[in-house]
């Protein structure tokens, strides 16, 4: 079993102890076994609707939902995958807001397994603590690749970054469109879900508090 970074070893401790992990289950199965035993599964699945596994369009579609599964849209479900974060020493003394938008995400509603496809906008005010622009991308799109609710989605990458950076100024808003309200149930295909986490100043200090969420707007 590969070791986990230390930043990945912090984020998953606070996540438990705020009881904001994505809910799991430890098995000893490694990369290989989940993808066998998902593509069973989902061949079962598709004759069971009575799809033709022997037509060539169909045959190879078990393995390649196995593989995109474990690979590619649930990896953050496995801390081994976390991102390599740079987090360096304040040295120039930033004293204000820094804020990264419009990180496109696509996520996977937990209760229907379809898809969620949004913006986040994140924001923090430095301390002791920069941390490189592109990782705040790759944290986000890490704790994206899971089955998620978008409330969860928005508070776990709050504590992420608060715990890297040593400060609560933190501040996170998400919108995204959720298929299992487009594509199903409802069909609407115009609305979308926006959740807000803040912390530390922005939560407090009215006037960081308007900062930030007029910064969405421009």
């Amino acid at each position: 079993m590969m070791s986990l970074s230390q930043e990945a070893l912090l984020v998953r401790e606070a996540l438990v102890a705020e009881g904001l992990e994505t809910p799991l289950v430890a098995n000893a199965l490694n990369s290989q076994q989940k993808k066998e035993k998902i593509e069973g599964h989902m061949r079962s699945i598709m004759e069971t609707l009575g799809l033709d596994l022997a037509d060539d369009s169909l045959a190879e579609t078990p393995h390649r939902i196995a593989k995109m599964y474990v690979n590619e849209i649930f990896a953050g479900l496995d801390y081994a995958t976390f991102p390599k974060v740079t987090v360096i020493e304040n040295k120039m003394k930033v004293d204000e807001m820094i804020m990264v938008k419009d990180i496109s995400l696509t996520s996977t509603c937990e209760h229907h397994f379809v898809t969620i496809d949004g913006l986040a906008h994140v924001a923090y005010i430095p301390r002791g603590k920069v941390i490189g622009l592109s990782k705040i991308n790759r944290i986000v799109q890490f704790f994206a690749r899971r089955p998620q609710v978008q409330e969860r989605l928005t508070q776990q990458i709050l504590l992420a970054l608060q715990t890297l950076l040593g400060t609560k100024d933190v501040a996170i808003s998400i919108a995204a469109t959720h298929y299992c309200v487009k594509a199903r149930g409802v069909m609407d295909s115009t609305s979308y879900t926006t959740t807000t986490s803040l912390g530390g100043v922005f939560k407090t200090q009215p006037d960081t508090r308007a900062e930030f969420l007029a910064g969405l707007k421009r």
